[in-house]
């Protein structure tokens, strides 16, 4: 594909996302509009006519572009006024890179059906390929408001959105897209390059207008913490709550930075204040009791997490915390229930090996001896299968850096 000169920027960062892999103008796709064109052809042209076409049709499913166009040609000169052959021809010249004549072909099966179902749509994508952005726009929205269930021609109304800076309407187009076709990875792609740059579109704009807002100092630190710069993190929000000492959410998130950074005493008192500010902050809730578990306070953290949960059921790790909690107790068979829970139903792998260690000392301190080794056995199987996973990724890195001046580029995301 051949593209103007530009900058890494969200038009050319678009375009690239489908030069090649994936592309609504491959070999499957143009089969399907000529077989829905084929069932016309029969009703309404001469029989040396539909030879033709089919013969054009079994070049295609073959892979062979150039007989496919000869036919398809052949039928356009033959037969003037009939749309899908003009609409077929301008598939296989799309798929040649024969722009030029491929939007001349769909534009004229448009002049002679203006419905025609994928014409539009193909003409806004072979516009897109030479970077006739506002002629792809206008092309593809008359698809989505002729057919509105067509989640194709969304996904593209959002990527020529992308092209151009409009990252709110890319979004709303691509949401109606994957509302359409739940789970399909072009689509998820695009919608969340669409998302990511309204976010970054809002905060900028929240920066300009007010760049002393806690709300900024709020961001600065989310996005340090993600990163994982702890300490960085603390500092923003240390900021963002003196200029808003009793914002709800900023000590509770100022408390789990602490926790993170190993700050346990700060912890404690950040999640304590959340609590004074908003009585109603189930996380914080939980986080202290959480906290309470590690300081070694069983009867404060089964109060605090089951005071927690009666709030919000389901919170991430709490059978494991509970069983803890439990263990801190002496009542040995509860906490063993809770880590078989954990063992059976926690997402986090390392969260579920050290319900298996928990579980093994639980079945020890109940005498239930063969339990106890069979669970210990488990916890060392996830504990070498872990070792093993990092060995490779660690190899894996270390071939990486050795390889590095000399490796290709990665490939683009599809």
């Amino acid at each position: 594909m051949v593209l103007t000169n530009h900058s890494p920027d969200r038009k050319s960062s678009a375009r690239k996302a489908f030069s090649s892999g994936s592309r609504l103008g491959s070999i499957e796709a143009l089969l399907i509009a000529i077989l829905l064109a084929v069932p016309l052809l029969s009703r309404a042209q001469t029989p040396d006519q539909a030879a033709t076409f089919t013969a054009a049709t079994q070049a295609m499913q073959a892979g062979d572009l150039e007989e496919a166009g000869a036919g398809f040609a052949a039928v356009v000169k033959q037969a003037p006024a009939f749309a899908e052959a003009h609409f077929n021809l301008g598939l296989v010249r799309q798929e040649q890179g024969q722009y030029d004549a491929a939007i001349a072909s769909f534009r004229k099966a448009l002049t002679l059906k203006p419905r025609l179902h994928g014409a539009n749509l193909f003409l806004g994508i072979t516009e897109f390929r030479v970077n006739n952005l506002d002629q792809a726009l206008t092309a593809i929205k008359k698809e989505t408001v002729s057919y509105p269930k067509d989640a194709n021609a969304w996904m593209w109304l959002g990527v020529v959105n992308l092209a151009q800076d409009h990252a709110a309407a890319a979004a709303e187009a691509l949401d109606k897209a994957d509302k359409l076709k739940p789970g399909d990875p072009d689509i998820l792609y695009h919608r969340g390059r669409a998302h990511l740059l309204v976010s970054k579109d809002s905060y900028a704009e929240m920066f300009k207008v007010d760049p002393q807002s806690w709300r900024v100092r709020r961001v600065l630190a989310q996005a340090n913490a993600e990163a994982e710069r702890h300490v960085d993190a603390i500092t923003e929000y240390e900021a963002a709550i003196k200029l808003a000492p009793t914002q709800p959410g900023l000590h509770e998130e100022l408390g789990s930075e602490y926790r993170n950074a190993n700050k346990i005493s700060e912890a404690e008192r950040a999640f304590e204040r959340e609590l004074e500010i908003d009585p109603n902050n189930v996380l914080a809730r939980y986080k202290l009791g959480a906290l309470a578990v590690e300081q070694g306070d069983g009867a404060k953290a089964k109060q605090l997490i089951e005071a927690a949960l009666r709030e919000k059921p389901g919170l991430i790790h709490a059978d494991y915390n509970l069983g803890r909690a439990e263990m801190l107790l002496g009542n040995d068979a509860v906490a063993a229930s809770h880590f078989e829970k954990t063992t059976q139903s926690d997402s986090d792998p390392e969260v579920v090996e050290q319900a298996w260690y928990q579980l093994g000392t639980a079945y020890r301190r109940m005498h239930r001896v063969d339990d106890a080794r069979n669970a210990m056995q488990m916890f060392q199987k996830l504990k070498d299968q872990e070792a093993e996973r990092s060995q490779s990724r660690l190899k894996k890195y270390e071939a990486d850096q050795g390889t590095a001046g000399t490796a290709a580029a990665p490939e683009e995301p599809k």
